[in-house]
């Protein structure tokens, strides 16, 4: 399956892994379908690491969740250039909607083992489509928000979401 972001920096396509990572691809795709990433933004945005996105509004309101799910970090599947996984907190089980982009190659995000330092964060698609547009998005200049750090001083806003395949 493939779903589009359309940016107001261009379109990026994702190509989900439902195979190695059902759970978190149909944890996805349902936000996708509901709307809660249109009108979103990448408000964290660090280069040479990654982009992440999905959880706030341009005005910085978090937007609300459904509850959690399970970490398949240990799919096999490794957090490098162009991959999508899932952001959390230190909780390794705790990702809801937001989301990252690998930029390079972040070996240190993969899953090594069972435990709270170990569990890593869950790659379940990758960038067919639009990693130039990535790559833009990289470069913007960030600042701080509020609590937030690493925020683009202009917003790079996820217009609409949509499942294209």
């Amino acid at each position: 399956m493939k779903v589009a972001l359309n940016t107001n920096f261009g379109r990026i396509v994702l190509e989900l892994d439902e195979v190695n990572a059902p759970k978190t691809s149909a944890n996805f795709v349902s936000y996708v379908k509901s709307g809660h990433y249109n009108g979103t933004i990448f408000h964290r945005v660090i280069p040479n690491f990654m982009i992440q996105g999905g959880g706030f509004e341009a005005n910085m309101n978090q937007k609300s969740t459904k509850a959690p799910i399970e970490n398949e970090a240990n799919n096999g599947l490794k957090n490098d250039v162009g991959t999508i996984a899932m952001a959390r907190t230190q909780d390794p089980h705790s990702a809801s909607a937001q989301f990252f982009i690998n930029t390079k190659k972040n070996d240190f995000l993969n899953h090594s083992s069972k435990t709270v330092q170990g569990w890593g964060y869950a790659v379940f698609g990758k960038v067919v489509e639009g990693m130039d547009v990535v790559t833009a998005i990289e470069k913007v200049r960030t600042g701080n928000k509020g609590y937030h750090g690493d925020v683009p001083v202009e917003p790079v806003v996820i217009e609409t979401a949509e499942v294209v395949e």
